[in-house]
């Protein structure tokens, strides 16, 4: 049964929304709109200083990733992230996904975000909520066993100098750490990458 076109916009956030209804809706426009918790979070779009640090970081992402394809096989800034053992659907839709398992064999219109999983997340915090990304996405990708880390670009104080905030799994938790800006961070979840925490180089 086909579900009606619904219209979403700042004022339906909160509101209870369905899967279907969210896939097949028209949404106004300046916002983003994630699934949480079976209710609709709608958060500004970035601004031109955050949406510079996700480019930054997805431009050293797609350039490692050429360099080592079986490592990452799939970089995406619109994947939904759906999070198991939630009373409602619960799927935030970080700013950078990185994907070890992907495949497109399925034909397209066959492909869902649900039958995939990262293992790593990224989120840039400029001037939306904190508390969505140093708390709420702390807890919820955590949920998702296939994320190994869970990386937080904190531009609030200046953009041009962000700290990289990274959560490591370790069994059940997270170990927190900074690296400031003009420090290097290496991770054994993507060999051979060195990133240095400065989004003009």
């Amino acid at each position: 049964m086909s579900i009606a076109t619904r219209q979403l916009g700042l004022a339906d956030h909160g509101h209870p929304v369905a899967l279907e209804e969210f896939e097949s809706a028209e949404f106004q426009e300046g916002y983003k709109y994630e699934i949480i918790d079976g209710r609709l979070y709608v958060a500004p779009m970035p601004n031109l200083p955050e949406d510079q640090n996700v480019a930054w970081l997805y431009e050293k992402l797609v350039a490692y990733k050429l360099k080592h394809p079986k490592v990452i096989r799939y970089l995406s800034q619109k994947a939904r992230v759906f999070v198991p053992g939630r009373e409602e659907l619960t799927c935030p839709e970080p700013d950078i996904s990185v994907y070890r398992v992907f495949s497109s064999d399925p034909p397209p219109r066959e492909q869902r975000w649900q039958n995939y999983s990262p293992i790593l997340v990224i989120e840039v915090l400029y001037d939306a909520d904190p508390y969505k990304d140093l708390v709420r996405n702390v807890e919820l990708y955590l949920q998702v066993p296939s994320i190994r880390e869970y990386w937080i670009v904190d531009a609030r104080l200046d953009p041009n100098e962000p700290t990289l905030i990274v959560h490591r799994r370790r069994g059940s938790k997270w170990v927190r750490s900074e690296y400031n800006y003009g420090e290097t961070y290496e991770t054994k979840l993507l060999p051979g990458l060195r990133l240095l925490i400065d989004p003009h180089n």
